[in-house]
């Protein structure tokens, strides 16, 4: 295909090759971004020889991971917000990724979470929840990690049918209520009104549902008093190695590991072929 198309660009060959494999995301998009990972990864092992690269950063979580967070100057109401959350309800959730909001979302997250803005991986949704036009709190879905040991054992599922169905499930690398908004039990409703609307945003976006959650919590710094609260469920601990940890000894602090259902058949739902 290479020599076939000697003027074309990575990504074009990438794309002709989603085309030649009808390598395509449930939403009928190519998995462009996939692709490409594949080819660089032939081309640095010496298997195939790409063209120069043509257009440096158009990978735009790489763009994300360079760029200086927060890109917008955020001005809003800092006033201490203490109140019930009667008061508040019901609560606005906006999806804001692609949206002249993210911008926002990303500032927020960068300059009020403690471990900052990172850029969510492959699929993935991006909210702020509102109320009386005063944001509120944030949170970010992503693609779930490929191999984690206490949630593979409480879904008992086996090694192909994880490969074949990981999509099902959604990451919540980050949740931040912000700092000057002291409602109590504001956390664990927005999780549990998250968990009503995620699955339907997500298949309306991607072109499939999702059938569970699931998060990370450092014990030595919070307790996940929310997500309990919400009814997750602790599902283990991770081993602290990492995916790309070149041993087996710890390189990072160990997290516990919590999940939420989306539907009692979840188990059923995620070994099917």
């Amino acid at each position: 295909m290479i020599a076939q198309h000697p003027g074309a660009t990575r990504r074009r060959l990438s794309l002709l090759l989603c085309e030649a494999w009808e390598w395509k995301q449930a939403n009928g998009a190519p998995r462009d971004m996939v692709c490409r990972g594949l080819l660089l990864g032939l081309d640095r092992a010496g298997h195939i020889a790409l063209p120069p690269a043509r257009q440096r950063g158009f990978n735009p979580a790489a763009r994300c991971q360079a760029q200086s967070w927060p890109a917008v100057v955020v001005e809003l109401d800092t006033s201490p917000l203490v109140v019930p959350l009667s008061t508040l309800r019901p609560l606005e959730f906006r999806p804001v990724r692609r949206t002249p909001e993210e911008p926002l979302f990303n500032a927020l997250i960068e300059q009020y979470h403690p471990l900052r803005y990172i850029q969510p991986v492959g699929e993935h949704l991006k909210y702020l929840v509102y109320a009386a036009g005063r944001p509120l709190a944030c949170l970010a879905w992503s693609s779930a990690p490929r191999h984690l040991g206490a949630r593979d054992r409480f879904i008992g599922w086996s090694v192909e049918a994880r490969r074949r169905n990981l999509r099902f499930l959604a990451y919540n690398p980050r949740f931040l209520v912000l700092p000057w908004v002291q409602v109590k039990h504001l956390a664990s409703h927005v999780l549990g009104q998250m968990a009503r609307r995620l699955a339907g945003d997500w298949e309306r976006l991607y072109g499939h549902p999702i059938y569970f959650l699931e998060t990370f919590v450092d014990p030595e710094r919070h307790r996940g008093t929310c997500y309990r609260a919400a009814n997750w469920v602790v599902l283990g601990r991770t081993t602290g190695r990492g995916k790309n940890c070149p041993n087996k000894r710890p390189n990072r602090s160990i997290k516990e590991v919590l999940g939420y259902p989306l539907t009692p058949r979840f188990r059923e739902l995620l070994a099917e072929g």
